[in-house]
């Protein structure tokens, strides 16, 4: 029962296999790595087999440069960027309920392995502009009370606005912070298509 092909069919067994954990890995950075693990797989069993050109072609194309460019697209879209005014941003250090909030962000945003990303604006005209123009995601600016009554004890310190539904949907499911009010905003595409 020795048979001296074994381990051409262990290696080959192996391809399905890191194929299936890439698909049903949940994780895109542990997603990546497998699917590295995958080309240097299928370059061994080409090299095994006689195919050097292919395994050559495999080992840099498939392996080295598609994981370059899928760790490249995954960290780039793989961030909530939120605007606030840059007076929020320097009030946030004595601030304890935007601390929360921005926590409670962060925790929310790591579970499906985003990055929170807070970005500064002179105002809040500014700020508006940057949302409609879809520079970020979200915006998030402290809540004003347009009239002293009883309401204002009530009412939350922040409100934040964001244009993504899918962000609208976890914040508003995650999100048990009693620091902020939660806006959809639609933005409709500028692009008209004639």
């Amino acid at each position: 029962m020795n048979n001296p092909d074994l381990y051409i069919y262990l290696l080959v067994a192996l391809l399905p296999l890191s194929a299936c954990m890439t698909v049903f890995e949940v994780n895109p950075y542990h997603a990546l790595v497998i699917r590295g693990i995958l080309g240097a797989i299928a370059a061994m069993v080409y090299a095994v087999l006689g195919a050097a050109d292919v395994a050559l072609t495999e080992a840099l194309v498939g392996t080295m440069l598609a994981i370059t460019l899928y760790a490249v697209a995954v960290r780039s879209s793989m961030v909530m960027r939120l605007g606030v005014v840059k007076d929020v941003a320097k009030e946030s250090e004595e601030d304890l309920n935007f601390k929360r909030l921005m926590e409670a962000l962060r925790r929310t945003f790591s579970k499906r392995f985003m990055r929170l990303e807070i970005i500064s604006y002179e105002d809040k005209d500014g700020l508006q502009q940057a949302l409609m123009e879809k520079e970020i995601h979200a915006t998030c600016v402290r809540f004003v009370p347009l009239e002293m009554d009883d309401r204002e004890e009530e009412e939350k310190p922040y409100h934040t606005a964001t244009r993504v539904k899918s962000i609208y949907e976890i914040m508003e499911s995650e999100l048990s912070s009693s620091e902020t009010s939660l806006t959809y905003v639609n933005i409709p595409d500028s692009g008209e298509k004639h």
